[in-house]
């Protein structure tokens, strides 16, 4: 590659990363505040600014184990290139828009991993996939939800038991505030996991094109602009899909608004620090099933989850897809 070119290319990569970041946090702001807004304790706009903050400070308290996955574990990096990174974000990007645009809430994290193994499938075969991390990361689909679901279904029996000889004012009040608190472990979960994905892919790029050095990192810089453009994706709101997660699945109160994003928040927390890409989509709904669940079965509308569940499976797969035509077409040009 002829050096006058690399610079002004790596930077256009980067801005598509961001923006993917951008609408990451506009696809995912549901998973921050669906609970709080369908509860009415806090109004939308509000929630958008709670939820943003706590994405953007999110840097402060995890390591940055999943940016480490990303960048590493999921394709081997030594087959990364420009190519490979911008099929592997647009396909993410063009589902992550379809998606979006039909209120289906799939997962931004396996559009990007799908993406991902799509470019390097598409570049050089089988030979491309780290599969531990892989693997681990397609376990997660199914663990993450299934984890949420049980916290969930659990605080709520621990709740309710606590709170049995109280009015249902007062524990109406009470768990209007604690929703404070709740949406904010969440929302710190979901900018410490979904923002690091980000700063894997722009980091594992400029390490491939020899600016880190010899050894994989992530500076500082990738990290704050990172979180700034998920934050500010967050403002936007995505809210077609906070409808969907917020009252469509099942009706939530306060209490039920606070076990859901108390038990989505601990999944988060605990995938963050093992360095595990999870979907805060799929946690979230899990932890808001559970919820409703734990009420009667008949309170979760299952043909919706259902719904939902098929779109988690076939998110990976569609993005590789999209990401592999876009390593085609690309080709075709260089």
């Amino acid at each position: 590659m002829d050096s006058s070119l690399a610079f002004p290319l790596l930077a256009g990569l980067i801005a598509i990363a961001l923006f993917f970041d951008f609408l990451n946090g506009l696809h995912d702001a549901a998973n921050s505040i669906a609970t709080i807004v369908s509860t009415r304790v806090l109004r939308p706009q509000y929630a958008v600014i709670w939820a943003a903050f706590f994405n953007f400070i999110a840097f402060l308290f995890f390591g940055l184990h999943v940016a480490e996955t990303l960048g590493t574990g999921i394709i081997d990096p030594a087959i990364v290139s420009p190519q490979v990174i911008f099929a592997a974000l647009m396909g993410a990007i063009i589902w992550n828009i379809v998606t979006w645009i039909f209120g289906i809430p799939s997962s931004s994290s396996h559009a990007l991993v799908g993406g991902l193994v799509g470019a390097g499938l598409a570049k050089v075969g089988f030979n491309a996939i780290v599969w531990t991390g892989l693997l681990k990361t397609v376990g997660a689909i199914f663990l993450s939800p299934a984890i949420g679901f049980f916290l969930a279904l659990i605080l709520v029996l621990i709740v309710s038991w606590a709170f049995v000889r109280k009015t249902p004012f007062a524990v109406d009040r009470t768990f209007r505030v604690m929703q404070f608190v709740s949406a904010s472990l969440y929302s710190l979960g979901h900018g410490g996991n979904d923002a690091q994905k980000t700063m894997g892919i722009i980091a594992v790029l400029l390490f491939s094109q020899g600016y880190l050095g010899s050894s994989f990192y992530v500076p500082f810089w990738v990290v704050i602009t990172c979180q700034s453009a998920m934050a500010l994706g967050t403002l936007f709101g995505g809210w077609r899909i906070v409808h969907t997660m917020g009252s469509k699945i099942t009706r939530l109160n306060p209490m039920q608004g606070f076990c859901a994003e108390t038990g989505g928040a601990l999944t988060l927390f605990g995938a963050t620090w093992l360095g595990i890409p999870v979907s805060t989509t799929h946690t979230i709904t899990g932890a808001i099933i559970g919820v409703g669940a734990a009420r009667r079965v008949s309170a979760v509308r299952w043909g919706l989850a259902g719904n939902i569940l098929i779109a988690w499976i076939i998110t990976m797969p569609a993005a590789a897809a999209i990401s592999a035509i876009f390593f085609g077409l690309v080709g075709l040009f260089l």
